[in-house]
C-alpha cells in the first residue's frame, strides 16, 4: 500500500518528506508479490470465523483513530468539570436517579450559541459513552458500563437528540462547500489540502456517541436485563421507521456520503460516517442469521420448499485446499526431483523400467487419493504466475512423487463417509430444455413448456426427469419475476389490489431510491480511495484521510512510522465498512424483492464495480490479509484503563499474544475480501454479460493467486466466479488448470445439466448478452415506476421517505401513460390553459399580420376541399 503518497491529500507539506523520514521506497507490486510466495505455501488453515462484525471491543476500538488519542483526556476534563467529580461523589457510586438527573440537566445545553460550551457537553456524553473509564480499572468491568450507559442514555431520549444535531452539523458542512459567485450562482469552494482531524472535533464526538450507542444496543448478550431487551426492540424498530424528524436514520446519513466525493475540502469525517451508517442499517434489517429465517419464511409463503441447507453453516464444516506454490519454485522442486530419479536409477541399476515406474506412481496417487479423508484438495501443482505457460499436473514429474513414494506406512483406520457439501440443484428450465431435446429425438416434435407429459418417451428417460425432479429447486427471484410479468400483462386485475408490505427494507429502498445511482457511486469512489493498489493522482479525487491527518506532519522518524500505520489502519477499515454495507444491502434487497436488487445491481455495475473488485484482488493479497496495522497499546478500550503506557518504536511490532495473532491474519481484512468476492458473485450469477466482463479483464490469474489463502469460505467464492468463466475461457484453458478444475468439482455445488465443464466456445452466444441486460434493465423500470414513481411526482413520499405508507396501488395511472382515461369533452379541453412562449405573444400581432391578412385565400376552394 502506497500510504506515504495517500498522506499527502489532507496536507500541502511535500510526501518526499515523509518518505525520507521512513527510510524507504514503496516496492513494486511485483516484487511484493514474488517475495512473499514461499511464505504462503506452509501456513495452515486460517482460524477465521464470518460473521456479521467483528467483537464490541474490535468494533468499538476501530472507530477511534490513533491521532485523536490525546481527546480521551479531554473528554475526562470536561466531564468532571460539568459532574464535579470527588472522592465521595463518582458516577460509578451515585444512584440511578441521580444519573438521569444530571444527563437532563446537560441535555439542555446541546443547543446553545456558543460551539465552547456545546462542545463541552458533548464530550461529557462522549466520556459517559466510553465508560466512565477513569473511575474502571479492568476490561470487563469498562465494557459492562458502556454497556449499562448506552442503555440509559438511549432511554433518556439522548440517541433522538443526537441525531438532531447530526443533521445540523451535516447541513452546515454541506453548506459551507457552497459559496454565491457572480449573479448570486452557487460555485464551489476552491480545495484546501490542508484540511485535518481538528476541523471535525464536534461532528467526531457526536458521531462517537451515536455509533457506541448504536454499536451496544445492537449486540445483544446474555447479561441484559428484560427492561434492556425491550430497549433494544424498540432501538430497531425506531431505526427501521422515519420516526427522527419524519426522515429515516439511514437516510441521514447517506446525504454526508454525497458531501465528501463532491467537496475534496469537507471536513466530514468519512470512516466515522460508513462504520455508523453500516451498523444502523445491519442493526435496522437484520444479519446473517436473520436473512436466512426470513428466506425460508417467505419461501413458504410462496409455497416452495425449504432451503437444502444454510450456506454459511456448510462452510463452516468445509475445509480449506493446499494453497498453490510459485511457478519458480515448481521448476526448482522439479529439477530437485529429476535428479533424485536419476541417482536412484544409477543405484538400482536397470531392474527397474520406465513403465513400471509410471505404474508405482499411478499406485501412489491413487492410494493418496483414497485415504485423504479430510476432503482436503491439493493445490501444489497449481502455478501461481502466467496462465498461458500451462503448467500442469498432467506430466509425469509431478513434484509430489517423490513425496509420496517416501510416505511411511500409516495404521488403518476405519474408512470415513465422503461426500460432496451441497446438495445439486437443478432448474426448471434444464428440465425442459432436456425434454425438447428428448421429445425430438423420440417423438420428432415439441410440446411447449411442459414438464410433466412423458408420453412416447422411453422408461429410461422417465427415470431422469424422476431424478432431475427430486432435486429441482425453484429461486425465490424466479417466482417473484414471474408474478412482476403477469401483473405487467394484466394490470386492471392484478395491479389494483397488490398489497406490499411495509418491511424495514421497503422503507430503506423507497427513501434512497430517487437518489440510489449517487449513493452506488460514492461509496464506489470510496472505496477505490481506500484500496492499496490504488495509483496516487486517480483517487486522491475523495479525501478520505481528512479525520485523521495532523495540523503539521511529523517531523521525526518514530511519529511518521506511526501516522503510516494508522493511515493504513484508517483505509483498511473503510474497506471493511463499504463492503460489508454493500453486501447487507444486496442481500436485503434480493431478500425483499429481485427487481430491488437487479437495480441496486445494475448501477453498481454501470459504477464499474466489477473491474473495481479486481483491481482490489490484483495484490499481494496473502501480504494484505497477515499484515496487522495495529498499535495494541493505542487501541481502545485498552489505552484508557489503567497507568498510561509511554508507546516507543518497539511497541510498534506486536509482541507476546499478540504477536501470536498476528501471524496468522488480520480479521477485518479477511472479512472485506470475503465481503467483496460475495459481492462479485451476486452480481454476475446468471448474467452472460457480466461473466463476460471477468472473461475480458483477465480475472482468472488475479484469482487464482487468492487461492492461496488457506479458508473454506473465501477459497469456495472464488472457485464460484472461476466456474462461472470457464466455458467461456476454451479448452486450452481447462486442460492446463486441471486442478482449479478438480477443486471446482469437489467444492462448488453441482447443477446438473450444466456444461461448465466441457462447453465451448462455439455453444455461447456473446450478441444476445447485450439483449439480456436490456430486458432485465426494462422489467426493473417498469417495476420501479409501477410502486415508486407515483409516490415520488405525488409528493407523498417526501424527501426523508416518510410520507404515507402505501400499502396498495390503486392508481391505474401508475402502470402506463396509455391508460390514463382521455377527455372527450370539446369544452373541457378548450378551457384548459395553455402556456404560450415568451417568443409566440411578442411576435404575435407580426404573424397573423405575414400569415393571414397580407395572404389571400380562396375560402370557396378551402370549404370544398
Amino acid at each position: 500500500m502506497d500510504g506515504d503518497e495517500s498522506m499527502s491529500e489532507g496536507s500541502d507539506k511535500s510526501p518526499t518528506n515523509l518518505k525520507d523520514l521512513l527510510g524507504k521506497r514503496p516496492e513494486s507490486k511485483q516484487s511484493s508479490m514474488n517475495d512473499s510466495e514461499d511464505n504462503s505455501v506452509d501456513q495452515s488453515d486460517l482460524d477465521f470465523v464470518y460473521d456479521d462484525a467483528d467483537t464490541l471491543t474490535a468494533e468499538l476500538g476501530e472507530f477511534y483513530s490513533y491521532t485523536e488519542e490525546f481527546e480521551f483526556a479531554l473528554n475526562r476534563e470536561c466531564f468532571e468539570s460539568s459532574f464535579g467529580c470527588s472522592a465521595d461523589k463518582q458516577w460509578t457510586q451515585i444512584t440511578e436517579k441521580e444519573r438521569r438527573r444530571f444527563i437532563l440537566k446537560i441535555m439542555d445545553q446541546l443547543e446553545v450559541a456558543s460551539p465552547e460550551v456545546r462542545l463541552s457537553i458533548v464530550r461529557v456524553f462522549a466520556y459517559i459513552c466510553q465508560g466512565n473509564f477513569a473511575e474502571i480499572s479492568s476490561e470487563p468491568d469498562l465494557l459492562r458500563w458502556v454497556r449499562y450507559n448506552c442503555f440509559l442514555l438511549y432511554d433518556m431520549g439522548v440517541y433522538a437528540a443526537f441525531f438532531d444535531v447530526l443533521k445540523l452539523r451535516i447541513d452546515m458542512a454541506k453548506s459551507r462547500s457552497v459559496q454565491t459567485g457572480p449573479n448570486n450562482a452557487p460555485t464551489r469552494k476552491a480545495s484546501i489540502p490542508n484540511v485535518c482531524f481538528l476541523d471535525s472535533t464536534e461532528m467526531r464526538n457526536i458521531l462517537a456517541v451515536l455509533y457506541t450507542i448504536t454499536e451496544v444496543l445492537r449486540s445483544p448478550s446474555s447479561d441484559d436485563s428484560e427492561t434492556h431487551r425491550n430497549l433494544q426492540v424498540q432501538f430497531i424498530s425506531e431505526l427501521s421507521q422515519p420516526v427522527i424528524n419524519d426522515e429515516l436514520p439511514a437516510l441521514v446519513l447517506f446525504q454526508p456520503v454525497l458531501t465528501v466525493c463532491s467537496d475534496k475540502s469537507s471536513t466530514i469525517p468519512t470512516k466515522k460516517i460508513l462504520l455508523l451508517l453500516w451498523k444502523v442499517i445491519l442493526a435496522s434489517l437484520g444479519g446473517l442469521q436473520y436473512v436466512q429465517e426470513q428466506r425460508n419464511a417467505k419461501r413458504e409463503e410462496y409455497g416452495l420448499k425449504p432451503l437444502p441447507e444454510d450456506a454459511i453453516q456448510t462452510m463452516k464444516t468445509m475445509r480449506a485446499s493446499t494453497p498453490p506454490i510459485d511457478q519458480q519454485s515448481m521448476m526448482g522442486g522439479m529439477n530437485m526431483q529429476s535428479s533424485k530419479r536419476q541417482r536412484g536409477s544409477a543405484t538400482s541399476g536397470s531392474s527397474t523400467s520406465n513403465g513400471g515406474s509410471n505404474r508405482k506412481a499411478d499406485t501412489d496417487v491413487g492410494c493418496t487419493f483414497e485415504n485423504n479423508k479430510s476432503g482436503d484438495l491439493d493445490f501444489e501443482s497449481l502455478d501461481g504466475g502466467s496462465e498461458e505457460e500451462g503448467l500442469s499436473s498432467e506430466d509425469g514429474d509431478s513434484p509430489d512423487e517423490d513425496v509420496l513414494i517416501a510416505l511411511p506406512p500409516h495404521e488403518e483406520k476405519p474408512r470415513e463417509i465422503r461426500a460432496l457439501p451441497w446438495s445439486p440443484k437443478i432448474r426448471t428450465k434444464d428440465i425442459q430444455e432436456f425434454l425438447d431435446h428428448s421429445r425430438n429425438k423420440y417423438v420428432g416434435f415439441k410440446i411447449g413448456p411442459d414438464i410433466t407429459t412423458l408420453a412416447g418417451l422411453p422408461q429410461p428417460i422417465h427415470e431422469s426427469v424422476a431424478v432431475l425432479k427430486q432435486h429441482l429447486y425453484v429461486p425465490l427471484s424466479e417466482v417473484q419475476m414471474k408474478d412482476e410479468e403477469e401483473l405487467l400483462r394484466n394490470p386492471m386485475s392484478r395491479g389494483v389490489n397488490e398489497v406490499v408490505a411495509q418491511t424495514p427494507t421497503e422503507i430503506l429502498y423507497k427513501a434512497i431510491y430517487p437518489n440510489l445511482p449517487q449513493y452506488m457511486i460514492a461509496l464506489l469512489k470510496i472505496l477505490l480511495a481506500a484500496t492499496p493498489t490504488s495509483m496516487q493522482g486517480k483517487s486522491d479525487t475523495v479525501n478520505i484521510l481528512s479525520d485523521i491527518m495532523p495540523p503539521q506532519m511529523p517531523s521525526q522518524v518514530f511519529e511518521a512510522m506511526k501516522l503510516q500505520l494508522d493511515v493504513n489502519r484508517h483505509k483498511e477499515i473503510i474497506v471493511k465498512a463499504v463492503s460489508g454495507l454493500l453486501l447487507l444491502l444486496l442481500k436485503h434487497f434480493k431478500l425483499n424483492h429481485v427487481c430491488q436488487f437487479e437495480h441496486c445491481a445494475q448501477h453498481m455495475v454501470f459504477a464499474n464495480c466489477i473491474p473495481l473488485v479486481l483491481k482490489f484482488f490484483n495484490q499481494n493479497i496473502v501480504t494484505y490479509v497477515q499484515s496487522q496495522h495495529t498499535i495494541s497499546l493505542l487501541e481502545f478500550p485498552r489505552n484508557v484503563i489503567g497507568e498510561k503506557q509511554e508507546v516507543s518504536e518497539d511497541s510498534l511490532k506486536p509482541t507476546g499474544a499478540d504477536a501470536a495473532s498476528s501471524t496468522d491474519f488480520c480479521w477485518r481484512n479477511m472479512f472485506s475480501c470475503i465481503n467483496l468476492l460475495r459481492i462479485l458473485n451476486k452480481l454476475v450469477k446468471w448474467k452472460n454479460s457480466r461473466i463476460m466482463m471477468l472473461v475480458v479483464f483477465k480475472s482468472g490469474p488475479i484469482l487464482k493467486r487468492t487461492l492461496k489463502l488457506r479458508q473454506a469460505m473465501l477459497q469456495l467464492y472464488v472457485l464460484k466466479l472461476l466456474k462461472l468463466q470457464t466455458k467461456f475461457l476454451g479448452r486450452q484453458w481447462r486442460k492446463s488448470n486441471m486442478k482449479t478444475m478438480s477443486a471446482i468439482y469437489q467444492k462448488v455445488r453441482h447443477r446438473m445439466q450444466d456444461d461448465w465443464a466441457f462447453g465451448n466456445e462455439l455453444d455461447t452466444k456473446p450478441w444476445d448478452f447485450q439483449v439480456e441486460e436490456s430486458m432485465l434493465r426494462s422489467r426493473v423500470e417498469k417495476f420501479n415506476s409501477r410502486r415508486y414513481e407515483n409516490d415520488l411526482w405525488g409528493g407523498s413520499h417526501g424527501h426523508g421517505g416518510g410520507g404515507t405508507n402505501h400499502s396498495t396501488s390503486s392508481n391505474p395511472a401508475v402502470f402506463d401513460d396509455i391508460l390514463v382515461p382521455v377527455d372527450n369533452n370539446l369544452q373541457s379541453v378548450l378551457n384548459q390553459p395553455v402556456d404560450l412562449p415568451r417568443v409566440f405573444t411578442d411576435n404575435y400581432e407580426k404573424w397573423v399580420e405575414r400569415e393571414v391578412f397580407t395572404r389571400q385565400i380562396d375560402w370557396d376552394a378551402l370549404l370544398a376541399s
